[in-house]
């Protein structure tokens, strides 16, 4: 039976046309679930996932119909796509291509005083949706893409925790390997730590059932007198009745 494939490479975001599917033969038995066999089913819809060529497809792999094509239906349920403006550093000299990911680094000084200028990592693996109006990657051996915006795809909460470091401070993005899952967590970081000139915190020892502070008072030393006998010196203790 006839099943319907891709007639070349295409991009997540593409609205299909007729000339861009092929209709194949394919053993019936083996047919996939879910197999397109007319390509007039397909002929409108958006992909939400990159579709290489001769590759079968698949529902999973379409926006629902009358959703349309570009960027929309790519947004997963329960998120949203922000954009953020960039330049060369904040972009990582153009290597944040569509479908790479992400921490983002905020710089804010909260109370408006040097030694509270604070660095901290406040997202982490956020997938990258569009580099400038662009939903692929370049074709040329995904080269760096010069643009001044970004768009990620971050839940609500992340879109204020992200709407607001931009807002408040500066942003940098750290591209990481898309196969690291890990989440960091780290505390952030001041000048003075950066600079190895924090002060160390003075440690205070607590009673075990008390809440204030036990301090530590050392007996006063004991009256003496100096007793000179000839040409010898001594100290002796004066005892009080």
């Amino acid at each position: 039976s006839g099943v319907v494939v891709a007639a070349a490479d295409l991009q997540l975001g593409t609205e299909l046309r007729r000339e861009d599917l092929h209709v194949i033969q394919w053993p019936a038995g083996a047919v996939p679930m879910g197999a397109f066999t007319k390509p007039e089913e397909l002929v409108g819809r958006g992909l939400i996932q990159p579709v290489a060529a001769n590759e079968l497809f698949l529902p999973g792999k379409l926006a629902a119909k009358e959703a349309g094509a570009g960027l929309p239906p790519v947004i997963a349920p329960g998120y949203r796509a922000l954009s953020v403006r960039v330049n060369d550093v904040i972009g990582v000299a153009g290597y944040v291509l569509p479908g790479t990911r992400v921490e983002l680094v905020a710089t804010v000084n909260p109370t408006l005083q040097p030694t509270d200028m604070t660095s901290k990592v406040i997202l982490t693996n956020v997938l990258v949706l569009a580099s400038g109006t662009k939903i692929e990657r370049d074709a040329k051996d995904n080269k760096p893409i010069s643009v001044n915006v970004v768009t990620m795809l971050v839940s609500p909460e992340e879109s204020e925790r992200l709407t607001l470091a931009s807002t408040e401070g500066k942003i940098q993005l750290a591209l990481r390997n898309p196969l690291d899952q890990t989440t960091p967590q780290t505390p952030g970081i001041r000048p003075a730590a950066l600079m190895g000139t924090a002060a160390a915190t003075p440690v205070r020892r607590v009673a075990a059932n008390s809440a204030a502070p036990r301090l530590e008072v050392k007996p006063a030393a004991p009256p003496t007198v100096e007793i000179i006998r000839g040409d010898k010196r001594a100290q002796e203790v004066v005892h009080q009745e």
